[in-house]
C-alpha cells in the first residue's frame, strides 16, 4: 500500500513555528491547511512513503524516546545538555542502534558544501535527527534550530527533547517535514 503525504491541493505542514496546528473557527477547532509553497513544505508531489516506511520511523523514535526515558529516570532534570548527550549515547548503543554524535552538517551554497560550524547533537540510523536541551522553555528559536538542521541534511523526522522537565515525556517533541 502506498501512502501519499499530499492532499489535492494543498499540504499540513506540521510546522509550529510558522502557526499553530488548529485554529479557532466559531467556538469548534479545525485544521489549519499550509500552501504548498510555504518555504516548510520542502518535499515534492512526487513524494510517496509506504506503509512500512512510516511505521519504521515511529518505531524508531519509540526507541529513542525509550531510551532517552531511561536516562532521564535515572538522572532526573537540572544537568547539563552534555551529560544526557554522552548517557543517551550509551543508552542508543546498548539498543543496537546505529548513531553519530554531532554529526558535522555542511551548508551547500551555490553548489559548495561550506562547514559552518552546526553540528546535529545526534543522528539517528541516518533517519532521525534528535536536538537535546535541557534549558528551562523549549523556545520557537529551538524548533526553528531543529527544522533547519532536517532541512540542511535531508532528513524528515526530528526530535527535539528538553530533559529539564519533570517528566521527560513533556518535553518530547517531534517534528516531521
Amino acid at each position: 500500500m502506498v501512502l501519499s503525504i499530499w492532499s489535492e491541493i494543498e499540504f499540513v505542514i506540521l510546522c509550529e513555528l510558522c502557526a499553530s496546528s488548529e485554529e479557532r473557527a466559531g467556538g469548534r477547532k479545525r485544521k489549519k491547511k499550509k500552501n504548498i509553497n510555504h518555504p516548510c513544505a520542502t518535499l515534492t508531489r512526487d513524494t510517496e512513503y509506504t506503509e512500512k516506511d512510516i511505521v519504521m520511523k515511529d518505531d524508531l523514535t519509540n526507541k529513542i524516546i525509550g531510551c532517552a526515558i531511561e536516562v532521564h529516570k535515572i538522572l532526573g532534570p537540572g544537568l547539563l545538555e552534555e551529560t544526557y548527550k554522552k548517557c543517551l549515547s550509551y543508552e542508543l548503543n546498548n539498543a543496537g542502534l546505529q548513531f553519530e554524535v554531532e554529526y558535522a552538517l555542511p551548508v551547500k551554497y551555490k553548489d559548495v558544501n561550506l562547514d559552518c560550524g552546526y553540528r546535529i547533537d545526534i543522528l539517528v540510523e541516518n533517519q532521525v535527527i534528535v536536538e537535546l536541551k535541557s534549558v528551562q522553555k523549549v523556545d520557537d528559536i529551538h524548533k526553528a534550530q531543529l527544522l533547519t538542521y532536517m532541512k540542511l541534511a535531508n532528513v524528515s523526522v526530528g526530535l527535539l527533547m528538553n530533559f529539564n522537565e519533570i517528566r521527560l515525556v513533556d518535553g518530547v517533541k517531534r517534528f516531521k517535514l
